[in-house]
């Protein structure tokens, strides 16, 4: 996908990386609450993302956790991510061999307020921040969770060099798993 695409109930707009899209959702409403569409697959396939769904998670946490990042090696996800309640910094790292921006990440703010959407392409390593006192996070996947297949790597990787928006009265809070990942130098899995 080269330009932004817009339908009745989506815009869909490139990001640097080839693949990545940031979508922006219509909400409609009125006095009795408001209604939105999430995906719509003949919108999404027209916009260029043919990914076929066929697990969705959700995740809850609280002001300062770091998701991620992390990725599939051998059953890599496509993932459209959003989030149902409070706000997030949402982030993918292009580990796709041979790629012209393999290392470069994106990154975008998520929230209930803003309604928007990260779609995120097979062979990208994927993370979060929340910013919010709490925060409910919900990703699809085009592939079910294999988990003996799982990697990742460093949050903090200086090479790759996340700008994360760093809450300075809150701590990074990381998972035992998520502060042993490697730095991307250090895999040796492509």
């Amino acid at each position: 996908m080269q330009d932004q695409v817009e339908s009745c109930n989506f815009v869909f707009s490139p990001t640097s990386i080839e693949g990545v899209v940031i979508i922006d959702t219509a909400i409609f409403g009125d006095k009795r609450g408001s209604f939105m569409e999430t995906y719509k697959r003949s919108d999404f396939s027209k916009a260029g993302i043919d990914a076929q769904f066929v697990q969705t998670n959700e995740s809850s946490s609280t002001r300062g956790v770091l998701r991620g990042l992390h990725f599939q090696i051998n059953h890599p996800q496509a993932k459209l991510v959003r989030v149902v309640s409070g706000e997030v910094f949402d982030v993918c790292v292009d580990l796709r061999p041979g790629s012209p921006t393999f290392g470069a990440w994106e990154g975008a703010v998520l929230s209930d307020e803003n309604h928007r959407q990260l779609f995120i392409p097979r062979g990208f390593a994927h993370g979060f921040y929340v910013l919010s006192e709490t925060a409910k996070f919900s990703y699809q996947c085009d592939d079910e969770y294999h988990p003996n297949d799982e990697g990742g790597i460093r949050w903090d990787d200086p090479e790759i060099g996340i700008e994360w928006p760093l809450l300075p009265s809150a701590e990074v809070v990381l998972s035992q798993k998520d502060r042993s990942h490697p730095k991307l130098s250090e895999l040796h899995i492509f």
